[in-house]
């Protein structure tokens, strides 16, 4: 899967000036600035956490990012991800492509690679291999899961992060073999949660969400992230924390011991890396299931023509919106579809065969 990219050109201003304030911060340093300049950082979701951590990153130097999301801009977005604008929403424009293009904007050193991509068992080697640390910015439990088997497996650092409300969490994952020294791994996501959130769980959709919950998680899963790629690992925190900003109530799960019992970094254990019983998974924000069991090259431009008379069409180079009332289908080039109007993953994928094909 070929992403899009921005590449390196020289800059307006040299490092030293740039990124002045930050050197003279005695945690980073003129050594510390010349580490992130050198760094890959991956973050998987451009939605409100990814897109403010993806701007911290770019704005602090980090030389190369990768940004993994499968959704596009929206309205709703706009208040709280704050990469994107009027225009990205009107376009519809895939969040990953929408978020490289700002980003080359007030940092054009910076390389960023965008995939618009569902992050699945079958492509998630491909695109996170070369990152030195994963940063989840997600809207659900069967990617974190996902993340945590992928990174405990390749012995490759992660940072959870979740807002939801006023809510805010994070968790730094320092999986068993990442160093040399045994002492510093961590507790990982299954160790803390063995199994998925049980019943119903709240989302942005059902609950709110301040955006200033989401810049709250960002900025600390970006500090920690300079942290680990400045060389200081003792410095990260080793705990779940979480803040009600609203209610200002703390809390602290200490994560410093991996547990032995843990089916995943103890028996190393990969169920959600194997892929085993993924399901369709209804989306953060808005009535709607994505249906991604299809990998197959889309014609948009001949797609486009043969859906037309069945309802209004646009489309660009990266996708097609189809309206149907009360169906909305959004179906990007690599055959994935996200289908609005319904959660009923039935109802979805009996619309994406009529019009789609099976």
């Amino acid at each position: 899967m070929s992403p899009t990219s921005a590449t390196a050109s020289s800059a307006p201003t040299s490092i030293s000036e740039r990124y002045s304030r930050q050197i003279l911060f005695s945690g980073i340093g003129a050594s510390g600035q010349q580490k992130l300049l050198a760094s890959h950082v991956a973050i998987v979701g451009c939605g409100a956490t990814g897109s403010a951590s993806a701007a911290l990153l770019a704005r602090a130097g980090v030389g190369t990012i990768t940004l993994v999301d499968r959704d596009f801009v929206e309205f709703s977005n706009l208040q709280r991800q704050v990469l994107f604008d009027e225009a990205d929403a009107r376009d519809s424009l895939p969040k990953a492509e929408a978020a490289r293009r700002k980003l080359a904007l007030f940092n054009s050193s910076v390389v960023v690679n965008a995939h618009i991509a569902d992050l699945v068992p079958a492509n998630i080697h491909a695109l996170l291999a070369s990152a030195d640390i994963i940063l989840d910015a997600t809207d659900n439990f069967e990617t974190r899961y996902l993340l945590n088997d992928y990174a405990v497996e390749q012995r490759k650092p992660w940072i959870y992060a979740a807002s939801v409300g006023a809510y805010a969490a994070t968790m730094n994952i320092l999986p068993v073999g990442f160093s040399k020294s045994q002492d510093l791994a961590t507790a990982c996501l299954a160790c803390i949660f063995p199994k998925p959130p049980a019943g119903p769980v709240e989302t942005c959709d059902t609950a709110g969400i301040l955006s200033t919950a989401v810049n709250f998680a960002a900025s600390i899963q970006v500090t920690e992230t300079l942290k680990y790629l400045t060389g200081q690992i003792d410095s990260m925190r080793r705990s779940l924390l979480s803040f009600d900003l609203w209610t200002n109530t703390p809390s602290e799960i200490s994560t410093a011991v991996p547990d032995p019992a843990c089916t995943v970094c103890g028996g190393r254990i990969f169920s959600h890396l194997s892929g085993e019983a993924r399901p369709h998974i209804t989306l953060c924000g808005r009535n709607s299931v994505q249906i991604h069991e299809h990998h197959r090259p889309i014609d948009l431009g001949a797609m486009h023509a043969r859906l037309s008379p069945h309802g209004a069409v646009r489309s660009n180079d990266l996708l097609l919106r189809f309206e149907r009332p009360p169906h909305t289908m959004t179906l990007f080039a690599d055959g994935r579809a996200i289908i609005q109007g319904t959660t009923d993953a039935a109802v979805a994928r009996s619309l994406y065969a009529r019009y789609i094909g099976s």
